[in-house]
């Protein structure tokens, strides 16, 4: 006698197992093939996220799809998509809110700023699932500026005077070039030479107390050191001259007057006073 086979459907269950189908009342059937290459996988929790706005979920597949250091900012999506930039923009913030997206601003060199864009592809995710990424060399940590020494002042900072010390100090530059001062280190050094000047230091002589026996090693703080130098090697003010006494008056040679035939003092002949003044023309 044959077995029954306990798991195998009773007939009346084989004729309503068309009601129980999955497919049977019409809805998705997919129709899938294994990807080999270029592919991305996407996480349902992006795909189907509750709060994500169709655009947005677009978007980051989107992104996540392109390759490292692939432009996406919103002017690049603009372009390859037919959204507006409002629209993109809002997208982006979605993204943003929900962890998808992180965009920092960085200084990289010669002043420049740019937006750096990083795609989380499961954001949340515990520190240790992430995959290892090369290690990039830390950047040493800048030290927090010092104000740099106070510098001499000159009893009498005249325009002149300071354009002249100003003038010296961006020069400095051709002569040693160790000594390349940045504009707010100039203004803060101008007057102390200036007050160098006033002292009847001149221009030369200023220039090489400043850069004479520098240091072999390279200078970290060059504009520190010319404050320093400038207080510490300030010569005195020089001495005080009194005015020459004004010269003598001329003493004019003894005449005759013309008139009373006096003896009276005078450049050339001709009438004392009192013969002048009893002239008519005089009255």
């Amino acid at each position: 006698m044959d077995t029954q086979n306990p798991s195998a459907p009773s007939r009346a269950q084989s004729r309503d197992a068309g009601k129980n189908h999955p497919h049977a009342g019409g809805g998705l059937v997919h129709d899938n093939a294994r990807h080999t290459s270029r592919f991305t996988v996407i996480g349902n929790h992006l795909a189907q996220h509750p709060d994500l706005s169709g655009l947005a979920i677009g978007l980051a597949v989107h992104i996540q799809s392109l390759p490292a250091g692939a432009r996406v900012d919103i002017k690049t999506l603009a372009a390859r998509f037919p959204e507006g930039t409002t629209r993109i923009a809002a997208a982006l913030r979605e993204l943003e809110t929900h962890g998808y997206l992180r965009r920092t601003r960085e200084r990289v060199g010669h002043g420049r700023i740019v937006t750096r864009t990083v795609s989380c592809n499961r954001p949340g995710r515990h520190r240790d699932d992430r995959s290892p990424r090369p290690t990039k060399p830390a950047r040493p940590k800048k030290a927090a500026s010092k104000p740099l020494p106070s510098v001499p002042r000159p009893a009498h900072p005249a325009p002149a005077l300071i354009r002249q010390a100003t003038d010296l100090l961006v020069a400095l530059r051709i002569h040693e070039r160790r000594l390349l001062l940045s504009e707010r280190e100039v203004a803060h050094l101008a007057p102390g030479v200036a007050a160098w000047l006033e002292r009847d230091v001149t221009s030369t002589a200023v220039r090489e107390a400043l850069t004479g026996d520098l240091p072999a090693e390279p200078l970290c703080r060059p504009a520190a050191l010319l404050a320093h130098r400038l207080t510490d090697r300030l010569p005195p003010p020089p001495p005080f001259r009194a005015p020459a006494p004004p010269p003598p008056a001329a003493r004019h040679p003894l005449r005759n007057c013309d008139g009373c035939d006096r003896a009276f003092r005078a450049p050339t002949p001709g009438r004392c006073g009192d013969c002048r003044s009893d002239l008519p023309e005089a009255a």
